[in-house]
C-alpha cells in the first residue's frame, strides 16, 4: 500500500509540473490552482508512504518519478528535444528507481 500512495504520489507530481508550465503570472488561476492542488496532493501521499518506507529511498523515487514523468510529458507534448542521451540518462534514472525499489524491501 505504502508503494501504491508513492507511485500516486509521484503522479500528482508530474501533474503539478505540468501545471506549473502553464502558471506564467498570477493571473493564471486555473494554473495556480491545479499547481496547489497536485502539489499538495503529492506531497500528502509522500508524507503517508513514509509509514512504511524509509525517508530516503521514497524521497529518491518520488523526486524519480516526478522527474522522469515530466520529461517524458515534455518529449511528448511540449516539443522538447528527445536526444539520444536524453533517453539513455531517463532509462538510467528509471533503472534506478526500480534498484531502490527492489532494494527497499
Amino acid at each position: 500500500m505504502y508503494w501504491v500512495l508513492l507511485l500516486l504520489g509521484g503522479v500528482f507530481e508530474v501533474c503539478a509540473t505540468t501545471a506549473l508550465r502553464y502558471a506564467t503570472s498570477w493571473t493564471a488561476y486555473r494554473a495556480i490552482t491545479a499547481l496547489l492542488i497536485f502539489g499538495t496532493l503529492s506531497l500528502v501521499c509522500l508524507q503517508r508512504s513514509l509509514n512504511g518506507i524509509p525517508l530516503g529511498t521514497a524521497y529518491a523515487v518520488w523526486t524519480g518519478i516526478g522527474a522522469a514523468g515530466t520529461a517524458i510529458l515534455g518529449f511528448a507534448y511540449f516539443n522538447e528535444p528527445a536526444t539520444t542521451l536524453r533517453f539513455i540518462f531517463l532509462a538510467l534514472l528509471i533503472g534506478s528507481i526500480l534498484g531502490l525499489k527492489l532494494v527497499a524491501d
